[in-house]
């Protein structure tokens, strides 16, 4: 192998193959990335028999080749390097990289003993990058880090012929967006769970990149997701769950009482207000009430209280939330107004219902958004 490649160009699919490798991989030669110059590319790939990355860059190839070297090392030291065009050579079993007046021999890893690259699902679907990428950030809010029910760690990506769900949950909150696509001869619903901080790492990823082609293996294939723009795929084996829980019974579109209120009011009378909570009394009270919100924040020292002019359709509800779970409900509406919906508890009148956030255009008018955030209220003891 022998090749030069810009550095800029290298440092960019160095970087992007580098997220996607495991903190802690389970063997040294899941750590490497895989370097293949042919024809006028250099292929950049990793892959952990879960997620795989791939990549090309235009290069100057003066001798194909395949090498492994540790990824992490190669990502460090590329994105160090001075602004000069990056020459690659291998020689025995060592990479000399020079670039400038720098130089580095990496040793290599044994390129027999490293997995095959997953083969690509045909497309299922595109979709607008900037809405995917979007989607993706104002669900994963919602997902558990340590959950135990594996549902709960993942975004669900349900498609059918004109639309795309994302979906995640945790024990207190869903949070779900729906956008358009372009289908390609989906005949019925697909759908694919998918660890919630690989869609993080692709959301960044394909920043920037444009239109996202997303290809959902069929049912009884090893169950695989594939994400392409334009050089980059990203493929991830799905979480094994059986059936995810039916969602839409907790959205109900007959609602009639709710509340609507600028957004940014509400958030920055939230934040002043939880500055005296303590971890004994780790909740805000909210009495919204016909023409405004009451928010209130008691401690065994202090106590705080603040109005936010709102506009209840129903009658006066008091509810209590924990301020960092609300707020992260508020930070995801697109427009100046929210409005709150208020369901019923099928666990007894006594006992508090989820409220609904979505995005208002107006103190009147409806949003086009389809951004839902459910939250559980904290029971009321007073």
């Amino acid at each position: 192998m022998k090749l030069q490649v810009n550095r800029d160009v290298l440092a960019d699919s160095v970087s992007f193959a580098a997220r996607m490798l495991q903190s802690k991989p389970t063997s040294q030669i899941l750590s490497g990335m895989r370097l293949v110059a042919d024809g006028n590319s250099l292929q950049i790939s990793v892959f952990d028999h879960d997620v795989s990355a791939q990549t090309y860059v235009v290069a100057n190839v003066e001798q194909p080749g395949t090498a492994l070297v540790s990824g992490r090392l190669l990502n460090d030291i590329v994105s160090r390097l001075p602004n000069q065009p990056v020459a690659m050579v291998l020689e025995g079993t060592k990479i000399i990289l020079t670039c400038g007046p720098a130089k580095f021999e990496l040793a290599t890893l044994p390129i027999e003993q490293y997995p095959t690259l997953p083969p690509i699902p045909p497309i299922t679907g595109t979709i607008d990058g900037e809405l995917f990428i979007n989607s993706i950030r104002r669900v994963s809010v919602a997902s558990a880090k340590d959950a135990t029910r594996p549902f709960q760690k993942g975004i669900q990506i349900l498609a059918d012929n004109s639309t795309v769900m994302f979906t995640a949950a945790d024990p207190n909150r869903i949070a779900r967006c729906k956008v358009n696509w372009v289908a390609t001869d989906v005949k019925e619903k697909v759908s694919a769970v998918v660890l919630t901080k690989t869609m993080q790492d692709i959301e960044k990823s394909f920043a920037g990149l444009g239109e996202i082609s997303i290809s959902i293996s069929p049912e009884g294939d090893r169950g695989m997701v594939a994400f392409q723009a334009k050089n980059r795929i990203v493929t991830t084996v799905v979480l094994n769950i059986d059936k995810y829980p039916e969602i839409d019974p907790y959205f109900p579109t007959d609602l009639t009482d709710h509340v609507v209120i600028n957004k940014q009011d509400l958030v920055d009378a939230t934040r002043r207000v939880e500055l005296i909570i303590n971890e004994s009394a780790d909740t805000i009270k909210y009495l919204f009430e016909s023409d405004h919100v009451e928010l209130e924040s008691i401690s065994s020292e202090n106590n705080a209280t603040e109005s936010v002019p709102a506009t209840l359709s129903g009658n006066p509800v008091r509810l209590r939330f924990k301020p960092g779970l609300f707020q992260d409900g508020l930070n995801q509406i697109s427009s100046e107004f929210v409005k709150i919906e208020f369901t019923k508890s099928t666990r007894g009148e006594d006992r508090p219902g989820p409220i609904i956030m979505s995005s208002q255009t107006s103190k009147d008018a409806a949003s086009p958004d389809t951004y839902r955030y459910l939250l559980n209220p904290n029971f009321l003891k007073s």
